[in-house]
């Protein structure tokens, strides 16, 4: 069977991010792929000519709903491979046959790349010099922290000296750049739909694990990340709320009954405040 590559991402609202995302892959060096908009806000037309382009118009049930409305038009169409992906991110030339050879080379795998900051987006907008932006780290693999329940970057905040270099295995895979092909979807099955948005993909990725799929960070694959341009920048109160009431659904799903306890209880205390 013919491997067929589906890029997968969701718009809402922010038109401008996602017209500069579709920008990017008028410049690839390889034919072979399709990209799939999830339109969730449809407050104006998506216009491109491009054959290789398919806006699908959406009611907004949250990220994890546009992922799986992308999958499903893509798996319609025969594609076998995925990359889902942020629209506010940026990537070169290269990016489609990057991504074809890692899913090749690993498949019914869950892979994702090393992702910078874009130049400008920083968390930490005063730290770095010049000639250091656009070589900060957003993530260079991640990790599962079962006492607290949060899911962590490795690498985040830092200039890229090299150290992430190598191919290996991980514990958690960012929604941000996430490739698989079709055998993994056969095996988890679709987003989970409650979360709305955050935990989404780490709930996918906790899935796949119980499934015996092998998770890993492909240092050749690479991304810029304009970050969290879509919820209003990291911080945010959209961001905020909803990554505190995610965490809550995800650590009580599968967390140790000890964490679980003190998450309910934290949760309740933050909201006992908040009056």
């Amino acid at each position: 069977m013919k491997k067929k590559l589906a890029v997968i991402t969701v718009n809402y609202q922010n038109y401008a991010v996602t017209e500069e995302f579709i920008e990017c892959f008028k410049k690839m060096n390889s034919p072979d792929f399709k990209v799939f908009i999830s339109d969730l806000s449809v407050k104006r037309q998506i216009i491109s000519h491009q054959k290789w382009l398919e806006v699908i118009l959406s009611e907004n049930k949250g990220y994890a709903r546009g992922v799986n409305v992308g999958i499903e038009r893509a798996l319609s169409q025969g594609y076998n491979q995925f990359v889902v992906m942020n629209n506010d991110t940026r990537v070169e030339k290269d990016f489609i046959n990057t991504v074809q050879k890692s899913l090749n080379t690993h498949p019914r795998a869950l892979v994702s790349g090393k992702i910078y900051y874009e130049a400008g987006y920083e968390y930490h907008t005063t730290r770095y010099k010049k000639q250091e932006l656009g070589h900060v780290l957003w993530y260079a693999g991640g990790l599962v922290d079962w006492k607290n329940a949060y899911t962590t970057h490795r690498g985040v905040d830092e200039v890229d000296q090299g150290r992430y270099d190598l191919f290996e295995k991980t514990e958690f895979i960012t929604g941000c750049l996430m490739l698989f092909d079709k055998a993994v979807i056969d095996a988890v099955g679709p987003w989970d739909e409650r979360y709305f948005l955050y935990y989404e993909d780490a709930d996918w990725c906790e899935r796949a694990k119980r499934k015996n799929i092998s998770l890993y960070y492909d240092p050749t694959v690479v991304i810029w990340h304009k970050n969290a341009q879509s919820t209003g920048g990291a911080g945010s109160s959209v961001h905020k709320r909803y990554q505190e009431k995610n965490r809550l659904i995800f650590g009580l799903k599968y967390a140790p009954f000890r964490t679980k306890i003190h998450l309910v209880k934290d949760f309740f205390l933050a909201k006992i405040k908040m009056r």
